[in-house]
């Protein structure tokens, strides 16, 4: 899983699709890293009023300024103190970022770089606090981490096999912060036949109509929702194995097929 995604949900963000959480709970290595990084969270909150504050071996900061690009300036070298002088327990002044920030001469760190020239992963600016001491100190702790588009998860649907086919999945239904909508469809089914092709649909529960969201290109597709089209309405999900004949018409051999909940 995205190092960015875990880290939101290490911070209590209602990130992730279904099958997302869905994976981390079967993946052993998602698993182990996410229970690291909510440590690493619980740990910050608390203040580290029970951590003591322990210096880093000096190779440590090397290998962060290097992550990070911190290259020295102007003669100014990018190598850590010989003591933890970033672990203060007074507040540093803000620096603008196009000048160097120096403490004191014989304890100097690199130009200011601005942020937005520079979005590591999440998960890589986790660990890169953690390692030379800046998420505790102070009591309090300093979070910098990329910034996903929020999503809420509005409908939920379990696609069931139909007559002649072993197959399953899941759909969900995303809202966007702009207000759009995303069908994100994940199937446990082996690949069409080489004349034939997977196709996504919403039905009336009737199946007196029906609306054709776009073509599954492998397990799993995200499909845009167009904005007037009524999910109460056209609220099952339907998965269709479509031949190369011309005819946009539903073939009516459908693979899966299930209601949204909300």
């Amino acid at each position: 899983m995205d190092d960015d995604l875990l880290a939101l949900l290490a911070l209590g963000e209602p990130a992730g699709s279904t099958a997302d959480l869905a994976h981390v709970e079967e993946c052993e290595r998602c698993a182990d890293e996410l229970a690291s990084l909510t440590d690493v969270v619980s740990l910050a909150r608390s203040g580290g009023a029970d951590a003591p504050l322990v210096a880093p071996a000096p190779h440590v900061w090397d290998r962060v300024a290097a992550e990070l690009g911190l290259a020295a300036a102007g003669g100014v070298g990018a190598s850590a103190p010989s003591s933890p002088a970033w672990v203060t327990s007074s507040p540093a002044p803000v620096a603008s970022s196009a000048a160097p920030v120096v403490s004191s001469p014989e304890h100097a760190v690199a130009t200011v770089i601005p942020l937005e020239s520079r979005r590591p992963r999440a998960g890589r600016w986790i660990a890169a606090a953690a390692a030379v001491g800046l998420v505790v100190g102070g009591g309090g702790a300093w979070w910098v981490a990329s910034q996903e588009d929020p999503v809420t998860v509005i409908a939920t649907a379990v696609l069931e096999p139909l007559p002649g086919w072993d197959a399953s999945g899941s759909a969900v239904v995303e809202t966007l912060s702009d207000g759009s909508r995303v069908l994100v469809v994940d199937l446990a089914q082996s690949e069409s036949s080489d004349d034939g092709f997977r196709e996504v649909w919403l039905l009336k529960p009737d199946v007196s109509g029906l609306v054709s969201v776009g073509t599954l290109d492998g397990a799993s597709g995200r499909f845009d929702l167009p904005a007037g089209l009524d999910l109460d309405q056209f609220s099952v999900v339907d998965v269709s194995e479509e031949q190369f004949d011309g005819d946009p018409a539903h073939s009516g051999d459908s693979i899966v097929r299930g209601p949204l909940e909300a």
